[in-house]
């Protein structure tokens, strides 16, 4: 894709994310979107096939820069990779961007029937939460509990991790627990059910680091791709 047409890809994909925060899924329609993006409403299908993919377009781009804002900090401190420590940041990431908010918590007023749209399901799965990749150089490294294997974790992990999510339409308005001290709750949970009882050392970390940080550039790109590209996994 040409400079020029990523401009305008972008150009319509903000649009969309405004409009769909704004207004909501249901309202939002490619007129609309074309209209404040200042293009035809050919041009957004030049892009896109159909409204739901420039939906999924919209949350793969959120997904593709929560995925290297993860890598970011993984190459700054490889203390990072440990399971409990990505997820943490995983959750304070997702829950600061209202679009990536609204497909974990479930939001129905922003999202209304694009929650069961197939459209949204790889915005929303285990692959993102925790690929089999990942896992298994922490399982390499011994970077998970003993005897643990990665398939073991494709349940449990993300029942865990969106129950923290999940729970959020179901506490009270006047909840005082702040999302840093929910995102501590859930790293100290990961780290007691599928973490080593001893703490790696630093060295085990860094040498782990480089696999953990290429399997999520592969994510972030992957993102990317089906974001601009209008492919779905």
């Amino acid at each position: 894709m040409g400079a020029d047409q990523a401009e305008r890809a972008d150009r319509i994909l903000d649009a969309a994310k405004e409009l769909l925060l704004r207004w909501g899924y249901r309202r939002v329609t490619v007129d609309e979107i074309a209209r404040h993006a200042g293009v035809g409403k050919g041009t957004v299908y030049l892009h896109w096939r159909s409204r739901e993919q420039v939906f999924f377009a919209v949350g793969a781009r959120e997904a593709a820069a929560m995925v290297a804002a993860v890598a970011t900090a993984m190459r700054e401190d490889p203390q990072e990779i440990a399971l409990h420590r990505y997820l943490r940041r995983f959750f304070l990431e997702a829950m600061s961007r209202p679009v990536l908010r609204a497909i974990f918590t479930r939001d129905a007023e922003v999202l209304d029937r694009f929650l069961s749209s197939p459209a949204r399901r790889p915005l929303q799965s285990a692959k993102l939460v925790a690929s089999r990749d990942y896992l298994s150089v922490l399982a390499e490294h011994g970077l998970l509990r003993s005897g643990l294997r990665p398939e073991d974790l494709d349940y449990a992990l993300p029942a865990v991790v969106y129950g923290f999510f999940g729970i959020e339409v179901f506490l009270p308005a006047e909840d005082a627990l702040s999302l840093p001290g929910k995102a501590d709750q859930l790293a100290d949970t990961l780290r007691h059910a599928f973490e080593p009882g001893r703490p790696p050392s630093s060295a085990r970390l860094a040498a782990a680091a480089p696999a953990v940080i290429a399997v999520f550039d592969q994510h972030a790109n992957d993102y990317r791709r089906a974001a601009y590209g209008g492919e779905q996994e």
